[in-house]
């Protein structure tokens, strides 16, 4: 029996890749299903590759597999014929076509990985991706081995009376001993990581949908039968992605049938199994009592990624694990494009920007820093990371914008046309893009082999001899091997300007004719690059990379009094949004570096957040965005040394400032918002909301004046669940003295319901000060909190780690200690949860001799560790590593 431990780990390299030496045309599964022992019985057609460099014999993979037998065109295998290497089973003398069976028996209910086929409550659950079938069945387990499955499923009918899998139902009935059995063909070749069963007892909510060529697909959503009634906004959402998906691109759901599955045990947000979605609970239930405003629009975006990869990741997937961004970017960039067409662009737009610099510019900047198309890993659930999706989404952006609405669809339409039903490569996309607009994109290419966030050092000046306003730029790389002789990128930069009445002024370049628009885009292929301007005054205010029109750090030396103009006049959103963002972590540097004495720039940021609250034909959700200062997670990625306590004081002394000098303008702008209104999931209703709620949380803070009253009667006047959780926080946070009673009545109402408890638990894990650790301990002995679910982990442990840095750091530490322990542990249950918690140590280098060196102690504890998954032993070492380059 080969064990997951077994295997080597050297680093698997992308210029290593070989074609399959043989691939599959069709499999039969037979799974008799059951948590302590499931069979399965498979029957591979198998075919030697004519395309492969190499006669090798037939490979197949498995992980903790108890084999039966193995036989090749219904004979016995000889023990001589097979060798086991690592996760293989190495099958000699096979003939070029044949039928390989094997006989596996595997047990779901020891499975805390959650990979590969595991009991979860009551259901048996299947997840695949990356590598999970090989923990199922004997396979060649890699993405480019693409078969068509018919899969029958036999289980007790009263333990399980929901029996699926992928594609069509072609049959079912009933057997003896109170079993019953179902049969599920897939017509589409698909790779073994979409590969799904199901088997359970859940409520269902069906409806259907009918498709721009009039077929009927049936849509059915499952969960336990208490949470049926918190359904609806999950169906109306798939409803709606399936439209959008038609009207935007033109692709049509291709089966009878689209299932969705939720569940309270899963590694991630959801999975895009061929027609059988399974999902983290968290993104299918959704009611106003029990899921706040962004619990909504997560949902709606998960529906639409899982459901948008129908497509782009199914009908054509990658090629090898190294592509992943070839399906994950593209899917999440059309997510994106769902929720903006739905919702507000504006605020989505900068929503989705803050999430990257605030999870992906660490990551660009960590030991574990890669390119959007690795070139190497370990493990590769490592490698599912806001680089290969965030940022992945940011380059099929840039396509965009490069080529333009219709020209991005041209290209797309070309991509589906040539790979529908194969198996591809980042290469290939850019091919069809490239292609289909008649453009050379390939410098652009380098965007999927470049480590790290670009620099663009802007600088202006003008010619007053010709009249030309010149904007200059140098770009560069992060220092890193990966981007020795890289050469410069394609970089796309959306500018305008302001002039001295702060409109915005027509961009002309020089040698145009006529008056050009007031947003230009700038295509940046060279290391140094010019661009003059007509008819610009000498003092007009650059507005640069609008749109955040590529992924990259700008360094320009605006003054204060200038970000200010911009975050109060710039007409594209998200360029007003940065300014004000720049301006805030100004006045944050100067404090922290004054050791929390606030600058006199504070003015100007006083000045321009009262100009936000007393806009009342800003829409609310902005003004929220605008209003949201960096975090103190955030302030610490920028600093080395780091200085932990200091950061804290400065972002509390701020916030105390901007919330007493502005008192009465946040008052009023929060009982405007507070309009007395029954729920509504308008957006107008959730704006009001955001800025309500922010503002409340602001008030807190600051300790203003009947502040703590105003909490309070939030809290308990709610009727929905934003509301209940942003008083519930600026409660706790405030330290309230009605916060206790808040938190047991919040409790004793929610202690059946896992998902929101889990928000209890986030709550009262980001509360900063000294007993932050025995608030956890106490916390982790709670009966609603267990190790082995990973919605627990990391709304206790992972919101400890990443947004409570007083508490984590704490001086004498004992929050590394905690952290440390329990990812040892954990390592043993759930490697791909421990090893994401394992990342909180990134960076251990960067916070002072003291806090370094007990931060190293806890990862080289954990690197010492018996049997430590390689999960976590790459995320750890590579940590190590990278202090050890430091020192």
């Amino acid at each position: 029996m080969a064990a997951r431990g077994d295997q080597g780990r050297r680093p698997i390299l992308r210029g290593d890749y070989r074609p399959p030496a043989w691939l599959v045309d069709h499999v039969d599964l037979e799974l008799e299903l059951a948590a302590e022992s499931t069979r399965v019985l498979a029957h591979l057609d198998v075919r030697r590759n004519p395309e492969a460099l190499d006669r090798e014999p037939l490979r197949l993979s498995g992980v903790e597999l108890k084999t039966r037998r193995v036989l090749v065109d219904g004979q016995p295998l000889a023990d001589r014929q097979r060798t086991m290497d690592g996760e293989s089973m190495v099958i000699g003398g096979v003939p070029d076509v044949a039928r390989i069976t094997t006989e596996v028996e595997i047990h779901p209910e020891r499975n805390t990985a959650l990979e590969g086929l595991y009991a979860a409550g009551s259901s048996l659950l299947t997840q695949c991706e990356a590598e999970g079938f090989r923990k199922i069945t004997w396979f060649p387990d890699r993405p480019d081995v693409m078969a068509t499955f018919r899969v029958r499923l036999i289980a007790d009918r009263a333990r399980y009376p929901l029996l699926l899998s992928n594609g069509n139902q072609l049959e079912s009935g009933e057997l003896e001993d109170g079993r019953h059995y179902a049969v599920w063909e897939d017509p589409f070749p698909k790779p073994s990581y979409l590969f799904a069963v199901v088997a359970a007892d859940l409520a269902v909510l069906e409806d259907h949908f009918t498709t721009r060529s009039g077929r009927q697909v049936a849509l059915k959503v499952y969960s336990e039968p208490v949470n049926l009634h918190r359904l609806d906004h999950a169906m109306a959402s798939l409803k709606r992605a399936m439209a959008w998906d038609e009207e935007r691109w033109g692709l049509e759901y291709d089966l009878d049938v689209y299932h969705i599955i939720a569940t309270h045990d899963f590694n991630m947000g959801a999975m895009e199994n061929k027609s059988l979605n399974i999902f983290n609970a968290r993104y299918v239930l959704a009611d106003p009592d029990t899921a706040t405003d962004a619990d909504y629009e997560a949902v709606e975006a998960v529906i639409g990624h899982e459901y948008f990869h129908n497509w782009t990741g199914n009908r054509v997937t990658c090629r090898d694990w190294f592509q992943l961004t070839l399906k994950e970017g593209l899917t999440v960039f059309r997510d994106q494009e769902f929720t903006a067409d739905l919702r507000s662009r504006a605020v989505k737009r900068i929503a989705d920007v803050a999430t990257l610099m605030a999870r992906q510019f660490p990551e660009d900047a960590g030991p574990m820093a890669h390119s959007v198309r690795p070139e190497r890993y370990i493990e590769i659930n490592n490698f599912y990371t806001a680089t290969v999706y965030e940022k992945g989404a940011e380059v099929v952006r840039m396509y965009q914008t490069l080529l333009g609405r219709e020209g991005f669809r041209r290209g797309l339409d070309l991509y589906f046309e040539r790979h529908d039903g194969q198996a591809v490569t980042c290469d290939d996309f850019l091919a069809a893009m490239a292609d289909a607009n008649d453009r050379d994109l390939t410098q652009f290419a380098r965007w999927y082999a470049q480590v790290g966030t670009p620099r663009l050092e802007m600088t202006t000046d003008y010619d007053h001899e010709r009249g030309h306003y010149i904007l200059r730029f140098r770009q560069s790389l992060s220092a890193h091997p990966d981007n020795e002789q890289r050469g410069p990128l394609m970089v796309p930069v959306k500018i305008g300007f302001l002039g001295p009445d702060n409109q915005p002024l027509p961009v002309t370049r020089v040698g145009e004719d006529g008056e050009g628009a007031e947003t230009r885009l700038l295509v940046l292929t060279n290391v140094d690059a010019e661009f003059r301007f007509d008819q610009l005054p000498p003092d007009a205010l650059p507005s640069v990379l609008r749109d955040f029109s590529a992924p990259v750090r700008l360094d320009y030396d605006w003054s204060d009094e200038q970000l200010a103009r911009l975050a109060g006049h710039d007409p594209d959103p998200f360029s007003r949004w940065q300014a004000m963002r720049r301006l805030a972590e100004r006045v944050l540097t100067a404090a922290i570096e004054a050791g929390a004495r606030l600058p006199d720039a504070v003015e100007l940021l006083i000045a321009a957040w009262k100009a936000v609250l007393e806009d009342e034909t800003l829409d609310p959700a902005l003004a929220a965005e605008l209003l949201s200062l960096p975090s103190e997670a955030e302030l610490a990625q920028q600093r080395d040394p780091v200085d932990v306590d200091c950061i804290h004081e400065s972002r509390k002394a701020l916030l105390m400032r901007l919330s007493q000098v502005l008192e009465p303008v946040l008052r009023a702008r929060y009982l405007a918002c507070r309009d007395g209104a029954a729920w509504s999931d308008s957006p107008e209703a959730v704006g009001r909301r955001a800025l309500s709620n922010l503002i409340l949380n602001l008030m807190l803070d600051g300790q203003c004046e009947a502040a703590d009253g105003l909490a309070v009667d939030h809290y308990e006047s709610a009727d929905n669940m934003t509301d209940r959780m942003g008083a519930l926080k600026a409660l706790v946070h405030g330290r309230v003295g009605a916060a206790d009673r808040a938190l047991r009545g919040f409790e004793d109402r929610y202690r059946d319901d896992p998902l929101v408890m889990d928000k209890w638990f986030a709550v009262q894990a980001s509360v900063a000060g000294a007993d932050a650790v025995r608030r956890i301990e106490a916390l982790m002995a709670h009966p609603a909190f267990s190790l082995k679910n990973p919605n627990k982990v990391r709304a206790l442990l992972g919101t400890f780690g990443l947004h409570n840095p007083t508490g984590f750091h704490a001086a004498d530490g004992s929050g590394y200690a905690l952290m440390g322990r329990v990812i040892r542990e954990l390592d043993g249950i759930n490697p791909q949860v421990a090893a994401r918690l394992a990342t909180v140590f990134n960076r251990w280098q960067a916070y002072g001799a003291e806090r370094a060196g007990r931060m190293r102690g806890e990862l080289e504890a954990i690197a010492d560790k018996k049997g430590l998954s390689p999960d976590v032993e790459e995320i750890v070492k590579a940590a190590l590593r990278a202090g050890t380059r430091k020192d």
